[in-house]
């Protein structure tokens, strides 16, 4: 199966009330457990690529990992997304580069300014059938070169009038989460009232949430163990975010978990076997602990088991 593109696979997630899993991926090991626990869960899954992945790892190697995922197992529904793109340039290269999807971020400018650089991505991206995701509204906390002080909620009218003026065909809204691992100081809380409404007003348009990780406390205690220095970390709750599956939200992105996971097991192992060095000794643990942690987030946040 060649890549697939959002449509078809968010069609389905919203009818049938689920999400699909956005997961980002920075190297081989992490393509793997992802695509391992799609493939045993008969999952459709998206590989999120950031500017800070695509530059670390060169988006050439990203695309023939990808590649190589789909030749492994090519019965699971995948799609490669540009997360948080930066600029026209970038959506521009990764749209003729084979992504299936990228993300145009301009919730940080003025509401008309964030509207004329959608809009001239979405005109892009069209004319190449790939789709688009936008962002209305901002996310506190920091992811790479995103970052925010404060939220500004996604008002559910001007949303209307966002998607209609841009063309974009996904949105990425503020409801509560955030980036990182230090979402909340308190209980964690997401508007619901106001992701109804939006979702009663853009019937049928599919919803993203951003900075959706849920920060799993074991994993921040493995951490802290073997040397890790996390303290405070705090996500969002899970049965939140399955919750939201139900309300016209498509894809739930996942990404400060799965750092979580690779780092807690590294660090335990080398702690653990401080004579080894070889990194295919602490890769291959770290590995599996990615697919543990997809596959939970697949069953117990998305919904999405069985639905490839």
């Amino acid at each position: 199966m060649p890549l697939m593109g959002p449509s078809e696979m968010f069609a389905a997630a919203y009818a049938g009330r689920y999400a699909v899993g956005a997961f980002n991926v920075n190297n081989m090991e992490i393509v793997q457990g992802i695509m391992r626990a799609a493939s045993e869960e008969k999952s459709p899954v998206i590989l999120q690529v950031s500017a800070g992945a695509r530059k670390y790892a060169g988006q050439t190697y990203i695309m023939k990992l990808v590649e190589a995922a789909l030749a492994e197992d090519s019965s699971v529904p995948v799609g490669v997304h540009l997360d948080h793109g930066p600029s026209f340039e970038m959506c521009r290269d990764c749209i003729d580069g084979g992504f299936s999807s990228v993300m145009i971020d301009g919730s940080h400018l003025p509401y008309e300014e964030n509207i004329n650089l959608t809009k001239k991505v979405a005109d892009y991206a069209h004319s190449k059938n790939v789709w688009v995701e936008a962002e209305l509204g901002k996310l506190a906390g920091v992811e790479e070169h995103v970052k925010s002080a404060e939220h500004v909620y996604t008002d559910p009218d001007q949303a209307v009038d966002f998607v209609r003026r841009t063309g974009c065909d996904s949105l990425a809204v503020a409801i509560g989460t955030s980036h990182g691992a230090y979402k909340f100081q308190d209980d964690a809380k997401l508007d619901f009232a106001r992701l109804e409404t939006i979702s009663a007003k853009l019937q049928g348009y599919p919803l993203v949430l951003h900075g959706a990780s849920s920060v799993p406390q074991e994993f921040v205690a493995l951490c802290n163990k073997y040397g890790g220095q996390v303290g405070g970390a705090k996500g969002v709750p899970e049965d939140m975010l399955r919750q939201a599956a139900g309300m016209g939200v498509c894809k739930i992105n996942v990404d400060t978990d799965i750092r979580l996971a690779l780092t807690a097991s590294i660090r335990q192992f080398i702690a653990e076997h401080p004579d080894q060095f070889d990194p295919r000794s602490y890769l291959t643990p770290a590995r599996e602990a990615v697919k543990s942690m997809v596959v939970h987030k697949i069953r117990n946040v998305m919904g999405s088991s069985g639905k490839a």
